[in-house]
């Protein structure tokens, strides 16, 4: 199970870390060698960062990897919009992969398009999400209990 809040953190470090979070690097690059049946260890590093760009393209953020590099460590809560770090937060989602993600109102700074990509592609992949969002009485279809 994985929590996706509305103000993902961001942790101190890369961008890579900013999608390993809360794992290691190391702990990384051995879940990457077991997802992809991997045993020559001096192949992780490369594998890893193949795999998180996958990740930021899926999330639409690649464009922070070429602008960036994976070891720049700027404060990412200030250089990053809150959508953005919203993106980033679902694709901390995406790269533990769990069976179930809790989303906290964690794409309502993103545009109606990628949060309904974002949900996608956690369908796509089968993790179930449970979703927590606010709706306005006026949006509650009169078929809907209120």
């Amino acid at each position: 199970m994985f929590h996706v809040p509305q103000s993902p953190y961001t942790s101190l470090g890369t961008l890579r870390d900013q999608i390993i979070y809360p794992l290691s690097r190391e702990e990384a690059e051995m879940k990457i060698l077991s997802l992809y049946k991997a045993s020559n260890r001096s192949s992780a590093p490369e594998l890893l960062d193949d795999h998180l760009k996958t990740v930021l393209v899926n999330v639409r953020l690649v464009y922070l990897l070429e602008r960036e590099g994976w070891d720049s460590t700027p404060n990412w809560e200030d250089v990053l919009s809150l959508g953005e770090q919203q993106r980033l937060g679902m694709a901390r989602l995406f790269f533990h992969h769990p069976k179930f993600g809790i989303l906290d109102e964690c794409t309502n700074a993103t545009s109606v398009d990628v949060e309904e990509h974002l949900y996608r592609l956690a369908t796509n992949m089968g993790i179930t999400v449970i979703t927590s969002s606010q709706v306005s009485v006026g949006a509650i279809p009169a078929n809907c209990a209120k």
